[in-house]
């Protein structure tokens, strides 16, 4: 967000100097210089809020994308559990959220198009919810979950921007919760039948991009009460992956639920952080 001021005052400045200028001609010119310099700035602020608001809806997007098919994995395995088909329900219900929040703000038609295909893909999506959990539902339920990936991708690429430091901190967190979610998926999708040479490299390359987050977390230098948080995110994540890395011989899918739903909330604490900062 910071960018956006610098950018007012950067042409402001550019309104200063035209003002000067055409004082040294008629009075009257001045007026329409500043005008138009004016509705350059505000557009230029709009433009930039508008990115943010899509940046921040795709992000969500790639994260459901994961937990989604994550938990219907569970659910596959467990179609008793009345709680997680509710769950189920309430993150297809954020997807449309974020869906419309993309739809309302950006202008890009290339945007648009990939958000119709992805408005498809999450109806089928709801049908597969109403329908019973099978094993064909839940290969397609994977590749949905690649589908909106890919769009959410597509749309963030599209509505890029120089970042702050401090907003490049915060996509390092957004980044890592989705990395979460997608490992735990894969987890989830080579325990329950689908352990593919595919999915067990996918697994392992999301683990390699996750560790590159942690990294950039440890190198930033936080305030003593984040720093205690780094600690725990480090501990957390050690834990896991000693289970991630037994995954073809140890599954403990509740556990592990309940050590990466600890550890995101580790992870949320220092996105606040950079979130506050920017």
């Amino acid at each position: 967000m910071k960018k956006i001021f610098y950018m007012f005052f950067l042409l402001w400045g550019v309104v200063l100097c035209a003002e000067t200028k055409v004082e040294k001609k008629e009075t009257n010119a001045t007026i329409p210089v500043v005008e138009k310099v004016e509705v350059e700035v505000k557009k230029a602020i709009a433009a930039t809020r508008g990115d943010i608001k899509v940046i921040e809806a795709s992000e969500n997007i790639r994260y459901l994308s994961q937990k989604m098919v994550k938990d219907y994995l569970f659910f596959y395995k467990h179609q008793n559990k009345v709680e997680v088909k509710r769950g189920l329900e309430r993150a297809l219900l954020k997807l449309n959220d974020n869906f419309r929040i993309i739809a309302t703000t950006t202008k890009d038609t290339d945007t648009k198009d990939v958000l119709e295909f992805l408005a498809y893909s999450k109806d089928q999506i709801e049908q597969i919810f109403n329908e019973k959990a099978d094993e064909e539902r839940v290969a397609l339920m994977l590749d949905y979950s690649e589908t909106l990936l890919e769009g959410a991708d597509s749309i963030s690429n599209a509505h890029k921007y120089d970042f702050s430091d401090e907003e490049k901190m915060l996509m390092v967190t957004k980044e890592m919760e989705y990395l979460l979610e997608r490992v735990t998926k894969y987890y989830m999708a080579i325990n329950v039948g689908f352990d593919s040479t595919t999915n067990k490299d996918q697994m392992l390359e999301s683990i390699s991009d996750l560790e590159k987050n942690i990294a950039e977390i440890n190198r930033y230098t936080y305030p003593a009460e984040l720093q205690k948080a780094q600690v725990k995110m480090n501990e957390s994540w050690k834990a896991n992956k000693r289970f991630f890395d037994q995954s073809e011989t140890l599954f403990i899918p509740k556990l592990i639920f309940i050590s990466v739903d600890y550890l995101e909330d580790v992870v949320l604490q220092i996105a606040l952080y950079h979130s506050k900062n920017q």
